[in-house]
């Protein structure tokens, strides 16, 4: 049965039923989450359904690992460097991760200033985030190189043991180098709406939040800082174990 309720002139408004009671509550009010922004909660739903598919990949590597009678390769002779004629185990990979962490601070820094309402601090900060961001992905594409060219590793297979360690690592850093990219190219959009001050017009457009705040940043702070966080169990999983 519908719901009625009565506004502040005493009109009576009628509420329906089922769905689209539902749907004229949401459509109602962007702030259906009582205080938290809109697009903020939907971030946080996307991070819940992408932290699912980052689970599935490393549970299902860390399946094939153990259940595989052929000698798994050892990543710290894989991923290592010739520096002076010696090979360092991970040290491309140590100076990835040191770099992607990194970039946690800067965008952290990034939206305090833009809370404070400090937009080119904030858009340099930013800024800096996505130069990390393109520092990794760049190291990531030379690992790839390496690996690809040098080492004749396939998604099918590679020389150095079980066939299915080329699969599980495109597979894994693949994916996760793509939220990178993804996230450098957003991180320079926002910036540059920032540095022009779309904030703190309300100017209309993507990404632009109510006038006088820096939702936007914060948002784009959360993809960042989980995507940083993947990296740590990744790193951990793949290479360190």
């Amino acid at each position: 049965m519908a719901q009625a309720s009565l506004t502040n002139t005493g009109e009576s408004l009628t509420r329906p039923d089922g769905w689209p009671g539902i749907v004229a509550d949401w459509s109602s009010d962007q702030r259906a989450f009582k205080n938290v922004p809109w697009g903020k909660a939907m971030m946080w739903i996307f991070l819940v359904s992408d932290t699912f598919i980052f689970t599935c990949f490393l549970l299902s590597y860390m399946t094939v690992r153990i259940s595989t009678t052929v000698p798994w390769p050892n990543p710290s002779e894989i991923f290592a460097l010739e520096i002076g004629g010696e090979n360092v185990p991970l040290l491309l990979i140590a100076i990835m991760t040191f770099i992607l962490i990194s970039s946690s601070g800067t965008m952290a820094m990034a939206v305090k200033f833009g809370y404070e309402r400090n937009r080119k601090i904030s858009a340099l900060l930013m800024i800096a985030t996505a130069l990390f961001g393109a520092t990794f992905v760049g190291m990531q594409a030379f690992e790839w190189t390496k690996l690809i060219v040098d080492d004749g590793v396939r998604p099918w297979g590679n020389p150095f043991g079980a066939a299915q360690f080329g699969s599980s690592f495109f597979m894994i850093t693949g994916f996760h180098g793509l939220h990178v990219s993804i996230g450098v190219i957003f991180l320079i959009a926002i910036a540059r709406k920032a540095w022009r001050g779309d904030f703190d017009h309300a100017t209309p457009g993507f990404f632009t939040s109510r006038k006088g705040h820096y939702e936007a940043v914060e948002i784009m702070g959360l993809y960042w800082h989980f995507v940083d966080l993947v990296w740590v169990f990744i790193f951990a999983v793949f290479y360190l174990w």
